[in-house]
């Protein structure tokens, strides 16, 4: 007798990887037992300063089941964003993931493509596709598929890729056969810790969001703390240094993906050029970037901040 689960995985996977994932692993839709204290204790600790909505679905955050009716599979997903040119030096600085159009979009349509495969190869296959857009605990399941540990600046980290990379999921009503955890490779390094520019890995594991750059240059609506002077680095949107010191990045190659290629303006801007820049030309050169979430408003305030 020909075992379904594991076929059913076999052919997910090698779909996965000929629409441009990097990788795909597989967990059974069960509650995150582990991570469901640790949790509790960030927001207790209020570690998400003003992103309250963090604090909505905790039940939904640590049960696929309470999102998608039946749910058996968590196909957990990576979508390199390592870029092949970085920005000039004299700028202020945005997060690689950003470079290109926003993820979302982009990994949104490749997720539809494999929902549509497995109904055409496999049947009528109930799921949800997730990027980044719902209460799922994302890192959680990538480790639990074997996709790669969760470091200690709480990013997923892969011994082949580093950790330049997206997380997004299918969780589907289909039963399959799931892959084991890897193993923690951070050994006694604590390079993320140590370079931290606002202190915000407070310990392994344990990061402050509402101390990270990412927070104060997206999430946070109102001014920057007087605290943070001299902190940024001319982060600008978002933050890399946890991971541009992480050793494991040294693996990290340049992604295959056309519509993550930042434009010329992004890429050689310099600090002047963003300081010239109208809404109008904010307008035309992100309108399909991850970068509008911030709004022109927004990366002015980030701006003046850097340049106090």
């Amino acid at each position: 007798m020909i075992d379904n689960k594991a076929k059913y995985a076999s052919i997910i996977k090698e779909e996965a990887l000929r629409l441009g994932f990097m990788s795909c692993g597989i967990s059974k839709a069960d509650f995150l037992e582990e991570d469901a204290p640790r949790l509790e204790r960030w927001l207790k600790n209020q570690m998400h300063g003003s992103m309250t909505y963090m604090e909505n679905n905790f039940d939904k955050r640590l049960d696929p089941r309470l999102l998608v009716e039946g749910a058996k599979s968590v196909v957990s997903l990576t979508l390199n964003y390592f870029p092949e040119k970085l920005q000039v030096e004299d700028s202020f600085k945005i997060s690689k993931y950003a470079y290109g159009q926003d993820y979302h979009f982009v990994i949104k349509e490749k997720l539809k493509e494999l929902l549509s495969f497995i109904h055409d190869n496999i049947g009528e296959v109930g799921g949800r596709i997730f990027v980044d857009s719902a209460p799922v605990l994302d890192k959680a399941w990538a480790a639990k598929s074997g996709l790669g540990w969760v470091g200690k600046n709480n990013n997923l980290i892969s011994r082949k890729a580093g950790s330049f990379f997206f997380i997004a999921e299918l969780i589907i009503d289909l039963d399959l056969e799931v892959d084991t955890a890897t193993t923690d490779h951070c050994g006694t390094c604590t390079k993320c810790i140590d370079a931290c520019p606002t202190g915000a890995i407070e310990s392994p594991h344990i990061v402050n969001g509402s101390k990270c750059i990412s927070y104060f240059t997206i999430e946070l609506k109102d001014s920057i703390s007087n605290e943070m002077v001299g902190k940024f680095d001319d982060w600008m949107f978002g933050c890399d240094v946890c991971q541009d010191v992480c050793p494991w990045n040294r693996f990290s190659k340049p992604h295959q993906e056309p519509l993550l290629i930042p434009n010329n303006e992004l890429i050689n801007y310099t600090k002047q050029d963003w300081l010239d820049l109208t809404e109008e030309t904010f307008s035309e050169i992100f309108r399909k970037s991850a970068i509008k979430r911030t709004k022109y408003s927004g990366l002015l305030r980030n701006m003046k901040f850097l340049t106090e």
